[in-house]
């Protein structure tokens, strides 16, 4: 967009949250304790949605000392899926194992399930880049536009717990 002349910032969030680890894995949590996403080894930092919307309320309440900047968001820590199935079995009380299933078995679900072909090719060459370590990276970017740190895994997934187990009483 720099071409354009146009006042903008961007703001470049990494995977998020809400996405990949409550929309798209959350059913085989509840069902079979695994973590079943095509990311191989790759580490990424996802962040939440909310995190991110902190950052763009802060940038929107007095623009002018953004423009032209660029801000990657990234989360807490940047780990491997083995990892992040260790902090959702601290956070839920019951062992979860990360299992790397195949690309083109995960987007078929994805298919069936309804998902439009647009965004799973989008998801599915996220998942490609995770795998290439292209997600691997941190910023403080969000502590310097909030002066907050972004939620760690084990609180956003204690936080969405119900999410993860069905059970309404969860906490």
């Amino acid at each position: 967009m720099s071409w354009s002349a146009l006042p903008v910032v961007t703001v470049r969030p990494t995977v998020f949250l809400e996405g990949f680890f409550v929309l798209l894995a959350a059913p085989r949590v509840r069902e079979a304790d695994e973590l079943a996403l095509p990311m191989g080894g790759g580490k990424t930092s996802p962040i939440s949605a909310v995190d991110v919307a902190r950052a763009v309320s802060v940038i929107l309440d007095d623009p002018a000392p953004h423009i032209g900047r660029i801000y990657n968001l990234t989360g807490l820590e940047s780990a491997d899926l083995d990892y992040y199935a260790h902090e959702f079995s601290k956070a839920l009380g019951r062992t979860i194992r990360y299992r790397d299933v195949t690309l083109s078995g995960w987007s078929e679900r994805l298919l069936e399930a309804g998902m439009p072909p647009h965004t799973v090719k989008h998801l599915s060459v996220m998942t490609e880049l995770n795998r290439q370590g292209r997600y691997d990276r941190m910023t403080d970017d969000l502590f310097q536009l909030t002066g907050q740190k972004p939620i760690g895994m084990y609180d956003f997934v204690k936080l969405h717990a119900t999410e993860f187990t069905g059970d309404e009483t969860t906490v």
